[in-house]
């Protein structure tokens, strides 16, 4: 028997030494897969890093692009404000000329406009108590004969005249003649301020 128990003994010492190295392969095998896996898994982390911080980039970008248009549009509006303003400004301090500047102003605006030279002059409640007659008079002076009268209703408006005869009216109000001017000079008054 112990021929046989040295058989047996040799059998199961080739049979562990055999089941180590399977062993041995199956735990190099695993470390190899473990390995290849960690490097996908580290590989996949900085993808998704990478990704992560361009996302934030592209989106940190987007937001400065964003505000820096909000910025320019606010600047804007409060440029076109300070223009507006401006022109405000300009029609009242045209409606608060002194007064002899004032009647000549309003006299040369109904001249000017004045096609038959019997037309009325349409003025608001203020100027046509205070400078009524003697718009109506230095216009007709600059007519040279006109016959301008001085309409009995007053108009609705900062300064400045409506002439009228029967259903035709020129506006030349002072909010109309500063409107006129705006266009052309809204470029040039902006440069003025802001240049």
């Amino acid at each position: 028997m112990k021929g046989t128990e040295k058989i047996i003994a040799h059998i199961q010492a080739d049979a562990n030494a055999q089941a180590d190295a399977i062993l041995k392969e199956a735990e190099a095998k695993c470390a190899a897969i473990r390995e290849a896996y960690e490097q996908q898994a580290k590989e996949a982390y900085a993808e998704k890093i990478r990704a992560g911080v361009k996302a934030n980039q592209d989106r940190l970008e987007s937001m400065d692009r964003l505000a820096k248009m909000e910025g320019r549009k606010a600047i804007l509006a409060l440029k076109q404000d300070m223009v507006n303003e401006s022109f405000d400004l300009a029609a009242e301090k045209l409606v608060n000329l002194p007064e002899a500047q004032y009647v000549a102003f309003l006299a040369k605006l109904a001249s000017e406009a004045s096609v038959t030279g019997d037309e009325q002059i349409v003025l608001n409640a203020r100027d046509r108590k205070a400078v009524g007659e003697k718009v109506v008079a230095a216009a007709n002076e600059k007519l040279q004969g006109g016959r301008l009268t001085l309409a009995p209703e007053a108009g609705d408006f900062k300064g400045g005249l409506i002439l009228r005869r029967e259903n035709i009216a020129v506006n030349c109000t002072a909010e109309l003649l500063v409107d006129l001017c705006r266009d052309e000079m809204a470029a040039e008054l902006a440069g003025v301020l802001f240049g």
